[in-house]
């Protein structure tokens, strides 16, 4: 169990990132153990053929039988706008007893591959990642991306209706929130306890944690948890538009309009409904004018949301 305390400040400034990096290390999970990440199949399968040209013998040397990866590819995100470039350089220059000492804390010792220098230990880290990064990641982060940040959206909406408890012991199962302390039952046997202590708690968002994880050792308060919405993305959506609806918005804006119970972006709603960016872009600009939905700006993505009239005339066809 780890246990955060949060006093009345730090329960203020519990904020959101988004981190590239902290998705590089954990997607080293789903490529050792495809069948613990179901979810993320259809990512695995997109990329079977590009991860044949990976540096596995350094990847999975980063990650151990409970699934557990250093800290060093969990760093806490700044902000959601967070760079790859930034954390990998940040990574390459960082001091060599905190690179060994992560490793340690998960492995017990430093990996025979990462033994020697720590120089060229860290340069094939940053590289293998690099690799992953540009083959299985690049093409497909616009849409993972717009899932991370319709999380965000979802959970900042939660806070503003139903406060920040319902949120945080909404995030998932393994993690419960009650008057300032945040617990995450986790697979570590140590009982942790760790005050917040005016260090801010990050939520982060994450395509590859089941449950919930955090960090191994005493680095700055965080809590990964798994987005909502990963699994659709993967797969076209199959909405059973009703005629009467149908006959009013056409097939493609009925199937948008069911779509958008949640928060999400023209790239990831194209993917799921097999149509084009442009076209989707399109079908959504219209539906917007007509007031069935609304739209919010989150960093670089506007993402859409079914508004109450939107709501009304797909409850409506029910009757």
């Amino acid at each position: 169990m780890l246990r955060y305390l949060l006093t009345e400040d730090d329960v203020g400034a519990v904020r959101f990132g988004i981190s590239p990096l902290c998705e590089l290390g954990l997607s080293i999970r789903a490529i050792a153990d495809p069948s613990r990440f179901p979810l993320q199949v259809g990512w695995l399968r997109r990329t079977e053929v590009a991860r044949e040209r990976l540096d596995h013998v350094a990847l999975l040397a980063l990650i151990d039988e409970r699934g557990w990866t250093p800290d060093f590819l969990n760093p806490r995100p700044s902000s959601p706008l967070t760079r790859l470039d930034d954390e990998l350089a940040a990574l390459l220059a960082m001091p060599a007893e905190v690179f060994r000492d992560d490793l340690v804390a998960v492995f017990g010792q430093v990996p025979e591959v990462f033994e020697g220098s720590t120089t060229r230990a860290l340069r094939r880290v940053v590289a293998a990642l690099g690799q992953l990064w540009e083959t299985c990641f690049e093409p497909y982060w616009p849409r993972m991306r717009a899932v991370l940040e319709a999380d965000i959206v979802y959970r900042g909406r939660q806070v503003s209706q139903s406060g920040l408890s319902a949120m945080l012991n909404g995030l998932t199962s393994r993690i419960s929130y009650d008057h300032g302390v945040i617990e995450m039952r986790m697979a570590d046997p140590r009982p942790r306890v760790r005050a917040v202590g005016g260090e801010g708690l990050t939520l982060v968002p994450t395509m590859f944690t089941r449950r919930g994880s955090a960090p191994v050792g005493d680095g700055p308060p965080m809590v990964l948890y798994p987005a909502r919405g990963q699994g659709a993305l993967w797969e076209t959506e199959r909405v059973a538009n009703p005629a009467a609806v149908a006959a009013i918005l056409g097939e493609t804006r009925a199937s948008l309009l069911a779509a958008l119970g949640d928060p999400a972006s023209s790239t990831e709603l194209g993917v799921r409904l097999g149509v084009t960016a442009s076209a989707v872009n399109q079908h959504l600009r219209v539906l917007r004018d007509a007031g069935l939905l609304v739209s919010t700006r989150y960093g670089r993505s506007v993402l859409y949301l079914r508004s109450e009239l939107g709501t009304a005339l797909l409850t409506s066809r029910a009757g």
